[in-house]
């Protein structure tokens, strides 16, 4: 039976309250740290499932409400949330952690709930380098902590227009609530508009352990001929990265170690194109310009598919798109379109490229493991 590491959960007593994980948490591996308190607005949630096994493109996109064979619920209404709400998500904790009930019925008892300061959003004298700039922001990011309630506070639909995924960032900041790693991308494209000089697009990874998959994203960065990444995580080593790496197959093979570090063999990577740096921008961002199928290539055709990716991304720069927004975009369309001359990137499917031809390659065994589930 999978066992969750580091499942902590945040403790309660009331819609409007969560405290620490503190002295409730269960990690297999190393100590969970506290969390802060904070307010948590009711959320209408829906519960989203699907299965492991590879599918299409779209329905791999719903995967991420999947969590290494473990679904989690979504909020689908926005803030606050209604009682029923509440207790929907503590059902779900209750299903998800190892103490069943028990540990909800502890935290809501609980009657000494310190309060906990809300992070400051970074601000920047104009000689900050950029390298620091980042490593505030990423402080910000780490400080909002991980969500380990199995409840994701803010709805990301990737198909949405850029201009309503600002407004959600803008709502996380208000909010101030844990976040999980997609969150965490909409916020670093937002705290990193007002910097022309970085640019930033989506690395999505989908790694195998135990014989269940799991999925991760972060924000790549690419800023004076360096790339680095943004992001939060339940591992130090799979968010951060500093702008120190020479080329993007530099960075993808330091994400690939620390994977192997937790006995994840990395399958698939799913890279975007860079996203627009104008918050009011209708475009949609490329979620998976390249696919690359690690398992099906070799060291060095991974390597060359990286470099035409990066090569792929400095064209796009300052190429526009098409102008009229698709259905998904006039229906989740958050404000209206204020600059029509800003950079769009297209984001047809036929442009997409999939990495070669399949190598075989026997997955090693972890009998030893016992079905011992790592979660990343």
């Amino acid at each position: 039976m999978p066992v969750i590491c580091c499942g902590s959960i945040h403790q309660c007593t009331s819609p409007r309250r969560l405290i620490d994980k503190s002295g409730i948490g269960i990690c297999l591996s190393q100590p969970c740290s506290r969390t802060r308190l904070t307010r948590v607005p009711m959320l209408e949630t829906s519960l989203s499932l699907e299965g492991v096994d590879d599918r299409d493109e779209e329905q791999e996109d719903e995967e991420d409400l999947r969590d290494g064979g473990i679904p989690f619920i979504i909020n689908r209404g926005g803030l606050p949330v209604n009682e029923e709400t509440w207790e929907q998500m503590w059902r779900h904790v209750a299903r998800i952690h190892p103490d069943g009930e028990a540990v909800g019925k502890r935290i809501r008892g609980a009657t000494d709930l310190p309060k906990v300061p809300i992070p400051t959003v970074p601000t920047y004298q104009p000689a900050t380098s950029i390298p620091l700039r980042l490593e505030a922001i990423q402080k910000y990011i780490r400080d909002l902590q991980y969500n380990h309630t199995g409840t994701q506070f803010f709805e990301i639909k990737k198909s949405r227009p850029l201009t309503a995924l600002m407004d959600i960032a803008k709502e996380m900041i208000r909010e101030s609530l844990p976040i999980k790693c997609l969150e965490a991308v909409i916020l670093g494209i937002y705290l990193t508009n007002s910097m022309p000089s970085v640019e930033r697009f989506p690395i999505s990874f989908k790694t195998q352990f135990s014989g269940s998959h799991f999925r991760h994203i972060v924000l790549g960065i690419h800023s004076g001929g360096r790339f680095g990444a943004l992001g939060i995580s339940r591992r130090q080593d799979l968010m951060f990265k500093p702008l120190e790496y020479r080329t993007l197959a530099d960075l993808l093979q330091d994400f690939q170690a620390a994977y192997q570090g937790y006995w994840h063999t990395l399958r698939k990577v799913k890279i975007g194109q860079y996203v627009s740096h104008d918050p009011h921008s209708v475009e949609q961002i490329e979620w998976k310009h390249s696919v690359l199928d690690v398992d099906k290539l070799s060291k060095e055709e991974l390597r060359k598919e990286l470099e035409r990716h990066t090569r792929d991304m400095r064209l796009k720069i300052g190429k526009p798109a098409s102008l009229s927004p698709t259905k998904d975009r006039r229906k989740d369309m958050g404000s209206p379109l204020r600059n029509p001359g800003s950079p769009m990137r297209r984001s047809n499917r036929s442009e997409r490229r999939l990495s070669g031809e399949k190598k075989a390659v026997e997955a090693k065994a972890t009998g030893d493991m016992n079905g011992y589930q790592i979660r990343v």
